[in-house]
């Protein structure tokens, strides 16, 4: 037998009280309960200036142009039919493939450039190499711009100096492709490299240190040692950076505006010709769907073999 206390009587020796399993659940409700309501706010800007947004588009797109007719998936079909959207889906994805992989080597030779600095002014050249990433886009764009204009062009102006005739940059298709994709490098080259860099400080030395000793050169240890430690942060990066440049609209904008002959058209400043100036923006919005599909088999893809590799270290 056993008293309120816990003893047991007649033996003399004590009894464990019976554990509190029940209040340590109710704590845990508790708290999650607690999170979800702070959390609340969040979710609500998330929905208000994201989901619902994504999903009143979806709804145009599939009206008519006047916007009183439901005519299901015409405007998405109207548009495969047309070469002008061919070539903007052509162009688009050129656009942000390329860019991205020029970005992604560029920022990981400056990532290792910065890595190797040491000295006083290790953080000056980390300062002026985030410069471009700092400037706003339209406004270094502006810049750009004045450099390779046709009628005022400096790049023109210093080539005819030198004895060379003039490159029409924005005048020709390729030209003008290239130019766009050029300043998007520019421009997103630091972020590659500050995320590289950071992925570099974390690699442990040990690892460079055995590797010497098994008497790996430098090509060697980069190959076997630096990117497979980072190749994580590599896609995850390449991710984000594919949907922002998939949705660039200010370097095009400003620099060509889709010329010359629509060459030069992404979906967001397609999207913005088709449905702001051209008054139709159920197809405007039309156009701007077509990213989804794309930017989700890219993110399919890339996750999973995060994913994988994750796995296969744990």
């Amino acid at each position: 037998m056993a008293d309120g206390s816990g003893v047991a009587i007649g033996s003399g020796q004590p009894v464990a009280a019976p554990r509190r399993v029940g209040s340590l659940r109710k704590l845990g409700r508790r708290r999650s309960v607690t999170a979800i309501i702070l959390c609340l706010p969040l979710i609500a800007i998330i929905f208000g200036l994201k989901l619902w947004p994504t999903l009143y588009g979806i709804y145009l797109s599939m009206l008519n142009r006047k916007m009183t007719e439901f005519i299901g998936l015409d405007n998405f079909t109207f548009l495969l039919g047309r070469n002008t959207f061919q070539m903007v889906l052509f162009q688009s994805c050129l656009f942000a493939v390329s860019a991205v992989i020029f970005k992604a080597v560029l920022g990981f030779i400056l990532a290792h450039l910065m890595h190797n600095i040491r000295g006083k002014y290790e953080r000056v050249w980390r300062g002026l190499l985030l410069v471009p990433w700092v400037i706003p886009l339209s406004l270094s764009t502006l810049s750009w711009w004045w450099l390779l204009d046709p009628s005022y062009s400096a790049f023109n102006w210093t080539l005819e100096w030198l004895g060379f005739q003039k490159i029409s940059f924005l005048g020709e298709a390729w030209n003008a492709r290239f130019v766009v994709i050029l300043v998007n490098t520019w421009f997103g080259a630091p972020f590659f490299m500050i995320m590289y860099l950071a992925a570099l400080k974390s690699v442990p030395d040990q690892l460079y240190e055995a590797a010497s000793i098994d008497g790996a050169n430098a090509w060697q240890k980069l190959i076997y040692v630096t990117l497979p430690m980072m190749r994580n942060i590599i896609a995850i990066t390449m991710l984000y950076s594919l949907i922002v440049t998939f949705a660039d609209f200010d370097i095009v904008r400003i620099l060509t505006n889709g010329g010359p002959q629509d060459t030069t058209h992404l979906f967001a400043t397609y999207a913005f010709t088709i449905g702001i100036q051209s008054g139709n923006i159920p197809r405007g919005a039309a156009v701007s769907l077509f990213m989804l599909p794309i930017l989700a088999t890219f993110a399919f893809f890339i996750l999973r073999g995060v994913n994988r590799r994750t796995k296969e270290i744990n």
